[in-house]
């Protein structure tokens, strides 16, 4: 089995993990455009060249499906992408979990990337499934940004910003970019109130997951060997899971994977697990800079 996911930068991650964590025996190709990155400011007609660029480099692997980890993707893209990939290889989109936040009661917030708050897709989405529930849209400027670039600082001025639009009475919050759901505890720290029940966060990343396995007629095996290896597409190119992906838990947890290095790369005739290590040595030395 082969599962592709793709996004513009490291937002795949967590989707990547919660596959990895179902099924561990399964190949990952993971395909994103750090060249192109950030995908949020684009017009919605080059944010489709651009993810259509992404997925062809995933679907040259062949892969039996296609996780589309990136919300601004599956706005902008998803029909263009099940045009060109369909019925060969099963496209999955990425959806702020509104539905689920809304049948749990309200209040609800909603962080999503400036672009996409107040936009008519996620009005849609409102309208459709959070009737009758309090909604309140919080856009996030530069905490993807932050993310990408695992910049520490950077995040926690991104998250304290967006927390401070946020009611203080919210029962749950919709991570409505896969890129937040890589620092979800860091969220929910920002917002949990004293004495409040604890805050609900609801990301995409698990019911994707799934969701490919069963577009794909597959059932979770989270007791499978872990004999899933992994590769990488940088904008294109063959190359290795990028160093700042380990500042993640969901990267690290990928990088125990075996890891198919392309011929052509840095890593080129290094053991895996050589490669992690090295990564891992350029994040602390980037730390101590």
């Amino acid at each position: 089995m082969k599962i592709a996911l793709m996004d513009s930068g490291t937002g795949l991650l967590a989707a990547a993990a919660a596959m990895r964590r179902l099924r561990p025996d399964a190949d990952l190709v993971l395909s994103s455009d750090p060249d192109g990155m950030p995908w949020g400011p684009r017009t919605p007609d080059d944010v489709t060249a651009h993810a259509l660029a992404v997925a062809r480099s995933a679907a040259a692997h062949r892969p039996d499906a296609l996780i589309v980890a990136c919300n601004t993707a599956s706005v902008h893209a998803l029909p263009a992408l099940r045009a060109e990939l369909e019925p060969q290889v099963p496209v999955i989109g990425t959806v702020p979990a509104i539905k689920p936040a809304a049948a749990g009661g309200g209040p609800v917030a909603i962080w999503a990337t400036p672009a996409t708050t107040g936009s008519p897709y996620q009005r849609d989405l409102i309208e459709r499934f959070g009737q009758g529930v309090e909604v309140t849209g919080v856009p996030c400027p530069g905490l993807a940004d932050a993310v990408q670039a695992a910049d520490e600082a950077a995040i926690d001025a991104a998250i304290a910003a967006a927390a401070q639009h946020t009611p203080r009475d919210v029962r749950s919050v919709v991570l409505g970019c896969t890129h937040y759901e890589l620092v979800a505890e860091r969220i929910r720290a920002a917002l949990q109130q004293p004495a409040a029940p604890a805050l609900v966060l609801h990301g995409s990343a698990e019911a994707v997951a799934a969701q490919a396995l069963r577009r794909i007629g597959a059932e979770p095996a989270p007791a499978a060997a872990p004999t899933g290896a992994l590769s990488v597409i940088l904008s294109g190119r063959p190359a290795g899971l990028p160093a700042v992906a380990l500042t993640f838990a969901e990267g690290r947890l990928l990088a125990e994977s075996r890891t198919d290095i392309p011929p052509g790369t840095p890593d080129e005739g290094a053991p895996a697990a050589d490669g992690v290590a090295a990564a891992t040595d350029g994040v602390a030395a980037a730390a101590r800079r």
